[in-house]
């Protein structure tokens, strides 16, 4: 904690790395006010009294799951409600997606940063379509869908004028946590889309305890065993916490020996080296790709009243939204690794030029099938890890008999996102000391890259 403690002090200590923090905390507090500024016409408060009594009523399912991308604010009905997942979802489809399979996004990508501009202009315009479709669905949700399920009125004065406000306003807000986050990732420290989405899961931490302390303290669970359960609640966490670090941060090492050439008298290469595979390459991709397509029947359902029995078949506690859940992320961990495979690959041939090869492997082909298969054993891996840790919460959540707000931090999105983009701005604010040869958070060793 020391160690920890001096690193930060001697961070504040440089004007520059200083000033990037400071400009970093002011934009998340920006986005922090943003989130209790509600949408015109909309009660929020009764909408939030109803989202606390579906999480205690259907384990949390897909809408509190969203809600704490969003800080709350989608609870709340607040000009940010869509959170930063549009703007996320139209940077995958645009930049990963489409640049893969499109030639002519395929070629901008590889014109260098003038092409990587293009792109980025495409990803904005695609998130302010998103942005207008959510508004619209959420705003339909709230006037007539709530009203005709719960019997509650959110709205104050329903009609067109209402929805058209709405969009604009949600709209709007969506530029605006857009803007927030470019900026950060300009000119703070950190990417500004992870740390936004951060700080809204962060957020929720004092609510998560209060829902504790209603749960296991003063005039709640008045069982001898509240106190030893707050325990091992804390002692699990901070394993669970640990073994997310060790997985994102494995690396499956290849060996790689360069030959030796005799250039005159001199003789170069005879060097070893390794080829690094990260075990978890897709990051928290797969289970953001897979909630999404399973919050997609309930917005099915909220259009369509016959098939309102969606909503039960999945919700998050249902064995068809486990099992449907699961094999979306084993599908979607191998469809990412695929997406940049491509890259381990083509280090064959690279390798084969520079005179490099795999101790016992030939070089050519063999090289290749060698690494591939390498990369869908590590895949695999990743795939299960991917899958327990995205299940746990509701494991969690049924067997120690707590609200989704604090399963929620036991695993899935939230804690992968949390662990990987402290790793993330850990690491860049290490290089920052590094550069001006301050010690960094560690003695020994150094974080590594994420990808």
């Amino acid at each position: 904690m020391l160690r920890l403690l001096s690193a930060l002090v001697n961070a504040w200590n440089i004007p520059e790395l200083r000033k990037k923090l400071l400009f970093t905390l002011a934009m998340i507090g920006l986005y922090e006010v943003g989130i209790f500024i509600p949408v015109p016409g909309v009660n929020g408060a009764e909408l939030g009294r109803l989202f606390d009594e579906l999480s205690q009523t259907t384990g949390g399912g897909l809408l509190n799951l969203l809600d704490m991308f969003t800080g709350g604010a989608l609870s709340n009905a607040t000009v940010f409600a869509l959170g930063i997942m549009p703007y996320i979802s139209a940077s995958i489809i645009v930049e990963t997606l489409l640049a893969n399979a499109v030639p002519a996004l395929e070629k901008l990508r590889k014109e260098g940063m003038s092409g990587y501009r293009k792109l980025h202009q495409y990803s904005r315009y695609a998130t302010i379509v998103l942005a207008v479709i959510n508004s619209f669905m959420y705003a339909y949700v709230l006037e007539r869908a709530i009203p005709a399920q719960f019997n509650v009125q959110i709205v104050l004065f329903p009609g067109l004028g209402f929805r058209l406000l709405t969009v604009l306003t949600m709209t709007a807000g969506m530029a605006c946590i857009m803007w927030v986050a470019e900026q950060i990732t300009e000119r703070g420290i950190g990417n500004g889309m992870s740390l936004v989405m951060t700080a809204s899961i962060v957020g929720r931490i004092p609510l998560a305890i209060r829902d504790v302390g209603l749960r296991l303290g003063p005039g709640g669970d008045q069982s001898p065993m509240a106190p030893l359960m707050l325990l091992f609640m804390g002692a699990f966490l901070v394993g669970i916490v640990m073994i997310v670090i060790f997985v994102e941060q494995g690396q499956r090492r290849i060996p790689v020996q360069y030959a030796r050439r005799m250039v005159g008298r001199k003789i170069y290469g005879g060097q070893s080296t390794y080829l690094p595979l990260k075990v978890n390459s897709g990051g928290v991709l797969p289970i953001i790709f897979a909630v999404s397509l399973l919050y997609f029947p309930i917005q099915i359902a909220t259009f369509v009243p016959q098939l309102r029995g969606l909503t039960d078949w999945f919700s998050r506690t249902s064995l068809v939204f486990n099992v449907f859940y699961a094999a979306l992320i084993l599908f979607f961990t191998y469809f990412s690794t695929a997406i940049t495979a491509h890259q381990f690959l083509d280090a064959a041939d690279q390798m084969k030029k520079v005179g490099a090869f795999i101790p016992g492997i030939r070089p050519g082909q063999p090289t290749v099938d060698y690494l591939d298969q390498v990369l869908t054993r590590v895949t695999f891996v990743a795939a299960m890890y991917l899958v327990v840790i995205a299940i746990l919460p509701d494991v969690i959540m049924a067997w120690m008999k707590i609200p989704a707000r604090v399963a929620g931090f036991f695993g899935g999105t939230s804690l992968l996102i949390v662990v990987g983009v402290t790793l993330d701005t850990m690491k860049q604010i290490e290089s920052h000391l590094l550069m001006r040869h301050y010690e960094g958070f560690f003695k020994s060793g150094r974080l590594r890259g994420r990808r």
